[in-house]
């Protein structure tokens, strides 16, 4: 099974928003060549520059003033760029979606060209579709403002999606039984978020889902049941988002962390027809044990409270927790994951990884038991598309408990 898995943000379902939304955040940046967040070192030394540098322009008036000649230099100057546009189509194949294609197209600048502390803005949409009958549609951007003090992400998302999913959870070495779903509808998301010091951003956000979920085919034996309150789907949620990004790069770290803590609080009050939170916690960690040689690790958790539907479950295998498992094979109300990369920047433009993990599913954080983890390893091949930021192109073969995936995608796994 291969599937396409460009890094880092969410969600039709979590399948396809995952495929929608997070390629639209992080590839339009990854092919454009970002610049990485600032560390605040670097912010400090940048706004020093700033506040001690000569103007060249109040340079050159006073060389004038001195010589008594005026600049009859009229060459007309050529105007910067404000921004880029990136085209970027990303082929898609998977059992659970099918083959086709994703298109991103992304428009990527500088909201202020008098900031040299903040990474570039973003604007753009995605496109995709598969020979299974899966379509969708996302816009969405992420803005960066006043010296990187404020942070807005924003996207909407209409389509519809055809999957195998295979229950709720699954006990591993067991026959797997699937359900062919068709899902369509609506999602928007917005957050905001603010820089309160050592690069520690907080904020709230709001996600808005209508959704439409049938059985496509007769139903199966011993399978997953729809439940009728699922049928029409109505999900509505404000929530946290907490981060404290501290390494030096956001495209290919080499020291470092990243903390991450979010919480989503869907209830009728907010529009929701179900009453539940999802909370999901991350660390990422980066050590560089000799040049070219980066140790990268990483452990997170998911819990899922309330009466939550089937597609806000915490999925075994999401944002490349552990690789060699199919998103939707395994999901519960609990998961932790963990694992660790070591990361080998070779020569010229490739480079190796060889990594490896364990974690597991489970109705609640008592249930969890030795024989029902699932561990996997695996090994990937890296192509360096940017040289300036250390962006790569990234190919990696899992193995699992039940069965190998390809997970092919720009940027890190984490």
């Amino acid at each position: 099974m291969i599937k396409t898995i460009p890094s880092k943000s969410s969600t039709i379902s979590r399948q396809v928003a995952s495929v929608l939304i997070t390629c639209l955040a992080a590839c339009s940046s990854a092919a454009i060549g970002q610049t990485p967040t600032p560390t605040p070192e670097t912010e400090k030394k940048n706004k020093a520059a700033a506040q001690t540098a000569t103007p060249a322009s109040t340079v050159q008036d006073k060389t004038n003033d001195q010589t008594g000649q005026q600049d009859t230099n009229n060459t007309p100057q050529k105007k910067e760029k404000r921004g880029s546009f990136v085209v970027a189509p990303i082929p898609i194949s998977s059992p659970a979606f099918g083959s086709g294609m994703l298109l991103i197209l992304a428009y990527v600048f500088q909201f202020d060209r008098e900031d040299k502390i903040s990474p570039p803005s973003w604007l753009g949409g995605a496109g995709a579709f598969t020979n299974n009958g899966t379509r969708g549609l996302a816009l969405g951007g992420r803005l960066y403002l006043k010296e990187n003090k404020y942070q807005t992400t924003f996207a909407y998302v209409k389509g519809k999606v055809k999957l195998d999913f295979f229950g709720i959870g699954r006990i591993p070495g067991r026959p797997a039984i699937s359900v062919p779903l068709k899902i369509d509808g609506t999602a928007y998301f917005g957050e905001a978020m603010r820089n309160v010091g050592h690069n520690i951003f907080v904020g709230a956000r709001f996600q808005y889902r209508n959704l439409g979920i049938g059985i496509d085919g007769p139903p199966v034996e011993g399978g997953f049941e729809l439940p009728a309150i699922d049928i029409k789907s109505v999900s509505a949620a404000l929530g946290f988002h907490i981060q404290r990004d501290k390494r030096d790069s956001t495209f290919y770290p080499t020291k470092g962390s990243l903390f991450d803590f979010t919480g989503d609080f869907f209830d009728p009050a907010f529009g929701s027809r179900r009453r539940y939170q999802a909370y999901k916690i991350a660390y990422n960690g980066f050590r560089e044990l000799k040049p070219k040689h980066v140790l990268a690790y990483r452990a997170m958790a998911c819990s899922a409270n309330g009466s939550v539907p089937f597609y806000d479950l915490c999925f075994y295998g999401y944002n490349n927790d552990v690789r060699g498992y199919t998103t939707g094979e395994f999901q519960n109300r609990r998961m932790f994951a963990g694992q660790a990369e070591y990361r080998l920047d070779w020569r010229k433009r490739l480079g190796f990884v060889a990594f490896g993990g364990i974690g597991g599913i489970a109705r609640d954080w008592r249930s969890f038991r030795s024989d029902g983890l699932l561990p996997g390893a695996g090994v990937g091949l890296r192509f360096k598309l940017d040289k300036t930021n250390h962006i790569n192109y990234r190919i990696d073969v899992g193995v699992g408990r039940a069965g190998r995936t390809v997970t092919i995608g720009v940027g890190e796994a984490f």
